[in-house]
């Protein structure tokens, strides 16, 4: 955990009590510095809006659709770093990445076509005890229909975008940035400082 993530766990966790808080859901909007998201966060996130895109997109399952014909591959396969996370617009011309590309780029088109969406940053759970998990980014959107999880990296439109409430229980948020650029902790960062 990096020192500016370190800071804010120690800030949320005492916000958090005092609140009373127990959700790793619960967020406290505060500005958080696009370095507390992850070792390859190294822009600010307006960087990310840049540059026009060459990928048209007009629904979600447009977005879907270009996604599918992606290819996760990690940062040390293929930058050779620990950890990089591509401009939208390196993303559309590689075609590859891993899971801050893919929801960066997410992030980006599901703003685009104007839907309230976040990209998120903490842990995934792949067992109900916990014993398995990593670091990973994914998206949250609202729309009329409720809020949903998208998960971009994923093969199939099922396991892509589910209900938040079905699946809240496997992802634990540290922070997350919308598309006005706001930021905010939640209290999951809390327990990664534990």
């Amino acid at each position: 955990m990096t020192l500016p993530q370190r800071l804010l766990s120690a800030w949320i966790r005492a916000t958090a009590r005092f609140r009373g808080s127990d959700s790793p859901w619960d967020r406290v909007p505060m500005s958080v510095p696009p370095t507390a998201f992850g070792f390859g966060s190294r822009r600010p996130f307006a960087d990310y809006f840049e540059g026009e895109s060459r990928v048209s997109v007009r629904t979600i399952d447009d977005i879907v659709e270009w996604l599918r014909g992606c290819e996760y591959v990690s940062d040390p396969e293929l930058f050779h770093e620990r950890d990089y996370w591509q401009h939208p617009g390196a993303f559309e011309q590689l075609r590859r990445g891993d899971c801050e590309d893919f929801a960066l780029w997410t992030w980006r088109k599901l703003a685009e076509i104007g839907l309230d969406a976040e990209f998120v940053v903490g842990r995934v759970l792949f067992d109900p005890g916990g014993a398995l998990d990593r670091h990973h980014a994914w998206v949250v959107f609202r729309s009329d229909d409720g809020e949903f999880l998208f998960e971009p990296a994923a093969r199939d439109r099922e396991r892509m975008i589910r209900p938040l409430d079905d699946v809240r229980a496997a992802y634990i948020p540290h922070f997350a940035v919308d598309r006005r650029l706001a930021t905010c902790a939640f209290v999951g960062c809390t327990v990664a400082a534990l």
